[in-house]
């Protein structure tokens, strides 16, 4: 039997989601999803305070273009991915560091660009604030809309498929 890495957050963005362009032409989107667990009272009567988490999110290729088009500070979305870690060498302490992020296989706003922070960024569709949800998927490299049937091969290559991603940063 196979394994399963499989991450699925519902959360809101921290900041605008930083895309580069690598040295042979990928684009990567890198943002901070936080999400939160609500506070609660337990049975015996003691208080537990709201705790948020913050997720490290990686998307390239075509994933990286939607990040970079429709994702703002402040909105809420869904992501699904998988679990990297990572290390590499900080450049001025010569410490070995250690990076846990999900690389993004779908994403799914939940809120639009308009709600999320009172102002839509001028590429992004405005939308109403009772506007159905928007799903981009990703595979074998390929970004399709939700209402686009995706293909079942996967054999496109690129940075877009997750299973090949260089992590050259």
């Amino acid at each position: 039997m196979g394994s399963l890495n499989k991450i699925q957050l519902i959360g809101n963005l921290g900041k605008q989601p930083d895309v580069k362009i690598m040295d042979g032409g990928a684009k990567v989107a890198t943002f901070a999803l936080a999400t939160t667990e609500p506070a609660y009272t337990t049975q015996q009567g003691k208080q537990v305070s709201a705790k948020t988490e913050w997720h490290n999110i990686v998307a390239w290729g075509g994933m990286a273009t939607i990040a970079e088009r429709y994702l703002a500070k402040g909105q809420q979305v869904y992501v699904e991915g998988k679990m990297r870690y990572r290390s590499y060498e900080d450049n001025n302490t010569r410490q070995k560091r250690y990076v846990a992020e999900v690389v993004c296989t779908n994403i799914v706003l939940l809120s639009s660009n308009n709600t999320a922070n009172g102002a839509g960024k001028e590429n992004a569709p405005s939308q109403p604030d009772t506007a159905p949800t928007t799903q981009f998927a990703q595979q074998g490299g390929q970004v399709y809309p939700q209402s686009q049937e995706m293909p079942t091969a996967a054999n496109y290559g690129g940075y877009g498929d997750a299973d090949n991603d260089p992590f050259p940063f």
